[in-house]
């Protein structure tokens, strides 16, 4: 199995000034007295591989290793060698206070981000009890053994889900302009009937007067679509004319003069010609536009007068034909006004047709997002569940690792929480049941059809909370907020206890970490680093588990381990001993090499020095007999 690697370790500045540290491919153990900089250089590597812990799942956590970073590297710099699972070498690089760089061999910078590019596994001291405790770490866990693949499916269902709600908020104001035209059209069948009641009937005259009013109805749809079609016209011109010296505003002192006579400024210069020629075509062809605009606009204006002359005519001898029929003059004006005001109805059809049609196709892209969260999930759910059952593969019967898709609700609940407190209820009652009895999704159902009734029976509500629920919901963009909440899959990882298993949550801090660090062991493509992973453990399941499945491990990845334990550098045959030393004001290595070249280090800081060593061999050979 190919897998990343951690070549070297250099520290310039701070507690472990001048620190160059090599690692076995295997196992490398640091080991020295408290207060050396052994948790630093771990915390180190976390820190130039940008993996420190995440502030939303472990503030403290967070806040204890930048505390670390800052008093220790003390404003230097710390600079990684590493390789990747394709044999290539990069160098990464990072200052306090900076982002990360990566560097090829040659030490010039690659355009690359570190998230997914090259990661470790890395525990500091009771993070691996901390494991056991948290679901949400648990997770992590799972995905570690295939973070590039899932990393990117959470990118995508987080981009899903946003837009979601974005098509939601688009929708929002279409509707509200179809509802409003709707009651304007509402009163179109009452204007058709009055207007029938004003039809003439008697003869060939008042046929006359009739076509006549339906021809004077005519122009005036004539005049709302080409005032419309000039509305349309008029307003594209005046988005396309603003953004004629848009960029070139935008861009403008960006680079100061000092840049451009800096150590790069030549390639600067380069940039900021390339940018001005870009703006300056951009402009050129959005000129070219607005010139094809405003030729569009005089011809309008020209044909809109000969249409206006041309009407105006035509009125002349509408008027003309209702003043020699006397007897339907009177009815005339009132006719003319129904036929405006139905007109104007017409036109919120129309307008009404083309906003269904967009709102159409934005519950259509709806559609299709919660078609793909839905997809992107399963995904995500079949990566891993596959790791869990190779997990049981490998460590059953003593563990046992299970998921449930969508079984961590915690954003569900947060979300009916926030939304319910405003209702003047106990809401983290009702949020609480709605969470054990009604998915988010059914949820949405529900709300939409107003059935109050199966709210009440679903969620076990009184008609004031199955009320107040509703209320709350009842709006498309909290609708979509429900519909795509971040529902995470759940772990459990248990203990085989006796006949049957025991979550790791409730188990002894000694058996916290028996039931994580096997899972840690496994093969994997990213090398493990773990501050004192003896912490809690018995020497027996050190010496029967810990240790076989270190000779397991190291054989595909790599491992480095600090230790305070015998047991794991001897036992586990480290390629690399690493002994740490410090004077109080500086810390750095004194001795590195393999178990035998360290043997007298190992000795004296682990086993108590070689009398204490003698007197317990005498004694456990005494006990014996």
């Amino acid at each position: 199995m190919k897998s990343n690697r951690i070549i070297s370790l250099r520290v310039i500045g701070g507690f472990l000034d001048g620190l160059n540290l090599d690692f076995d491919t295997g196992l490398t153990c640091i080991i020295g007295a408290r207060g050396t900089g052994k948790s630093t250089i771990l915390e180190l590597i976390r820190f130039c591989l940008d993996q420190l812990p995440k502030k939303e799942l472990s503030a403290a956590a967070r806040k204890r290793v930048d505390s670390l970073i800052a008093g220790n590297l003390n404003g230097g710099r710390v600079e990684l060698e590493i390789e990747n699972a394709d044999g290539v070498r990069y160098y990464i690089s990072r200052a306090a206070g900076e982002e990360p760089m990566v560097l090829d061999k040659k030490r010039n910078p690659v355009p690359v981000k570190l998230q997914g590019f090259f990661r470790a596994e890395i525990f500091s001291q009771n993070e691996v009890e901390g494991i056991a405790d948290q679901k949400r770490f648990q997770l992590d866990l799972i995905d570690s053994f295939a973070s590039a693949d899932l990393s990117i499916l959470d990118w995508h269902i987080d981009n899903i889900r946003e837009d979601i709600v974005s098509t939601a908020r688009d929708a929002e104001p279409l509707r509200q302009q179809i509802l409003a035209l709707d009651e304007k059209i509402k009163q179109v069948p009452n204007l058709r009937e009055r207007l029938k009641a004003f039809a003439m009937e008697g003869g060939d005259s008042a046929e006359e007067v009739n076509k006549a009013h339906a021809a004077k109805a005519l122009r005036d749809r004539e005049t709302r679509a080409v005032r419309a079609s000039d509305e349309v016209l008029k307003q594209f011109h005046a988005e396309v004319s603003e953004l004629i010296g848009r960029l070139s505003q935008e861009l403008t002192g960006k680079f100061s003069k000092e840049l451009l006579a800096g150590a790069n400024g030549p390639l600067i210069q380069q940039i900021v010609d390339n940018l001005r020629a870009t703006s300056q075509n951009v402009d050129k062809h959005l000129t070219l536009t607005v010139q094809t605009l405003n030729a569009c606009v005089a011809a309008q204006e020209g044909l809109s007068r000969k249409l206006v002359e041309q009407q105006q005519s035509q009125e002349v001898e509408f008027r003309s034909l209702i003043e020699k029929h006397t007897h339907f003059q009177k009815q005339s004006a009132e006719r003319a006004g129904l036929d405006r005001q139905l007109n104007e109805f017409l036109e919120s059809e129309r307008r009404k047709k083309e906003k269904e049609q967009e709102l159409i196709k934005i519950e259509r892209q709806q559609a299709e997002l919660q078609k793909k969260l839905s997809e992107e999930r399963d995904s995500r759910f079949t990566i891993r569940k596959d790791i869990a059952d190779r997990l049981n593969r490998d460590l059953s019967p003593t563990i046992r690792v299970t998921l449930v898709q969508d079984g961590d609700t915690t954003y569900y609940r947060e979300l009916l929480e926030e939304h319910l407190k405003p209702m003047n209820m106990r809401h983290v009652n009702v949020a609480q049941r709605l969470v054990q009895s009604t998915p988010p999704c059914q949820l949405a159902t529900i709300v939409r059809s107003g059935d109050l009734k199966i709210l009440m029976e679903q969620g076990d509500l009184n008609p004031d909370q199955a009320g107040k629920v509703m209320q709350a919901f009842n709006h498309p963009v909290r609708l979509a907020e429900l519909e795509s909440v971040d529902l995470r899959d759940q772990p459990t990882i248990e203990l085989q206890d006796g006949s049957g298993y025991k979550d790791s949550s409730a188990l002894s801090t000694g058996q916290k970490c028996t039931t994580i660090l096997p899972i840690l062991l496994l093969e994997s493509a990213n090398p493990l680093l773990i501050d004192q992973p003896e912490d809690n453990l018995d020497n027996r399941f050190i010496f029967k588990t810990v240790v076989s499945k270190i000779e397991q491990a190291r054989e595909s990845r790599q491992l480095v381990f600090i230790t305070h334990n015998p047991n794991i550098p001897v036992l586990g045959d480290a390629g690399q001993v690493v002994v740490m030393e410090s004077d109080g004001d500086h810390g750095g290595v004194t001795s590195a090499g393999d178990v035998d070249h360290c043997r007298d280090h190992i000795v004296t800081l682990l086993e108590g020095g070689d009398e204490a060593f003698r007197q317990r061999g005498n004694r456990y050979k005494i006990s014996r007999k």
